[in-house]
């Protein structure tokens, strides 16, 4: 009788998630991190980096949704978007659906998670090769410090601040974020966990209260990060998440979500009085 393949993600020191794997479809090892794309039982196909989970076909529009439609509809004409990671290709996909986006810049460190996803996870990568997008391979954290270019909206969408990702977090990166930010831009990164990363996300919020003038943190829910609640910040130069949102704009643009909804815009940003409390000062969500 052949052994059953599982491959088990490791979070901290004290929780493990396993998923039945029925075929490994890509193993490398690239100049930053090791990739993997395997076919599970109950997710669909999965995107590994360092043996943490980054993506699944079966959850994935719930991240991508909400990383990318927040901010896109709270900006009242977000033209020119840059995406800094993202290899897997979900959030460019889900800002291309945006018809008044006109050029969304993509930076991925890892040539080898984007050619990995074109090739075995289509789903998140379908519109890698769309002409509204210019797909850079290359550090995010020297492009912003260099381009010339004004972006309405930045989406930092990393893995955790450790390896490639770590400069991500910090406060330098997030000077050059908002230098190369319109004059009422917005940035959205992802947040970790409440539940396991609260220092991660303190951290993360003083960096960025230090240099927006509104700052917050809002939720949603998935299968695969530990914990299933997971975080994004928003920080803006002008605009507030609720107050400049307009329900109207989200039924005008014809645009069909898996997740996103303005009921769930909303309430993304009520947030549990433990994270509330282990916030405070540090976020304008009330």
């Amino acid at each position: 009788m052949h052994s059953e393949l599982w491959i088990e993600e490791k979070f901290q020191d004290f929780l493990g998630l396993k998923i039945k794997v029925d075929r490994v479809l890509f193993s490398g090892k690239s100049e930053f991190q090791t990739v993997d794309v395997v076919e599970t039982r109950g997710h669909g196909r999965m995107l590994l980096n360092d043996g943490l989970i980054m993506v699944t076909e079966r959850d994935e529009f719930a991240y991508h949704d909400m990383i990318s439609h927040v901010p896109l509809f709270v900006h009242p004409q977000p033209k020119n978007v840059l995406v800094i990671g993202g290899g897997d290709g979900g959030t460019a996909r889900e800002v291309l659906r945006h018809s008044g986006v006109e050029k969304c810049t993509m930076v991925e460190i890892d040539g080898m998670v984007v050619d990995a996803c074109k090739e075995f996870i289509p789903q998140t990568a379908c519109e890698l090769e769309n002409p509204r997008l210019n797909l850079i391979i290359g550090d995010g954290v020297k492009f912003v410090k260099e381009t010339d270019e004004k972006f309405d909206v930045i989406i930092v969408d990393s893995t955790d601040p450790i390896g490639p990702a770590a400069p991500l977090f910090g406060p330098e990166f997030y000077q050059d974020v908002f230098n190369c930010l319109t004059d009422d831009g917005i940035v959205v990164s992802q947040g970790e966990s409440s539940w396991y990363a609260m220092d991660i996300q303190q951290s993360l919020l003083r960096v960025l209260n230090d240099v927006f003038p509104q700052c917050f943190l809002y939720n949603f829910s998935n299968l695969t990060y530990p914990g299933g609640l997971w975080s994004f910040t928003f920080a803006s130069k002008k605009y507030h998440p609720l107050q400049d949102f307009k329900d109207e704009r989200v039924h005008n643009s014809g645009i069909e979500f898996d997740y996103y909804n303005c009921a769930v815009h909303k309430a993304a940003f009520s947030l549990p009085n433990f994270a509330r409390k282990g916030l405070a000062g540090l976020i304008a969500n009330g």
